[in-house]
């Protein structure tokens, strides 16, 4: 599980930087209550998942037994915003191969 949120920090900072590009363009924000409650009630949606990234962002999945999720991403002033959204949610339980076996 450690090992999960670590990928998921690294590759989730990676697009932060986008994060602002796609405010201007009309990214969700609000309270982080006001967006989870939103998130609960309209698409039945809870927390699976939650890292921090490089610049201190803490970063969330949402997901519901239907397959919907949502990231949202919680920037250290306190500013909240949805940030992804989608279907096919899966949740994975992978384990590292161990060290000099074949893929």
């Amino acid at each position: 599980m450690q090992n999960k949120l670590i990928a998921l920090s690294l590759g989730f900072a990676l697009l932060i930087p986008f994060s602002h590009r796609a405010q201007a363009q009309g990214m969700t924000c609000g309270t982080r209550s006001d967006l989870i409650g939103q998130l609960h009630e309209r698409y039945r949606e809870t927390r699976r998942a939650v890292a921090l990234a490089a610049n201190n962002s803490v970063l969330e999945i949402f997901a519901a037994d239907s397959g919907s999720w949502s990231i949202l991403v919680t920037k250290p002033g306190g500013a909240t915003c949805l940030f992804a959204s989608g279907e096919a949610y899966e949740s994975l339980s992978e384990t590292l191969p161990v060290q000099g076996s074949a893929l």
